[in-house]
């Protein structure tokens, strides 16, 4: 049984950082891509990055590219996204979900691969 279980979202003001965690068990890490996805209202889930468990691959989206990072904390068995000068644009529920471990690369993923979903955690970004 897969879990994912999101934190660390919340209200942030304009250029402000957010840590977002997403925990799981130590078999899941080892063996399943982790990708972050957000959602804001109105709009389609869109991918944000995701990490493989093969060789730590990671794929950043170009909206967020140079703002935020994903990587991996095997101590905790979580899977962070760091975002930083968060902008009103980022304001979404951040959703972390699992997928088979050669559905990451460093171009891209698809959100279809999918197959395991936390619950989501809400960011707002607003002054």
């Amino acid at each position: 049984q897969v879990q994912l279980v999101e934190s660390g979202g919340g209200l942030v003001q304009p250029g402000g950082s957010l840590r977002l965690s997403c925990a799981a068990s130590k078999a899941t890490l080892d063996y399943y891509a982790i990708g972050w996805f957000r959602q804001a209202p109105g709009k389609e889930r869109e991918v944000v990055s995701c990490i493989s468990s093969r060789h730590d691959t990671r794929y950043v989206s170009d909206s967020v590219k140079g703002r935020f990072t994903i990587f991996r904390d095997n101590v905790t068995n979580t899977v962070h996204l760091q975002m930083n000068s968060l902008n009103p644009e980022d304001t979404a529920v951040y959703y972390c979900a699992a997928a088979g471990p050669y559905y990451c690369s460093s171009r891209g993923t698809r959100r279809r691969e999918y197959d395991y979903w936390g619950q989501g955690t809400e960011v707002t970004v607003s002054s």
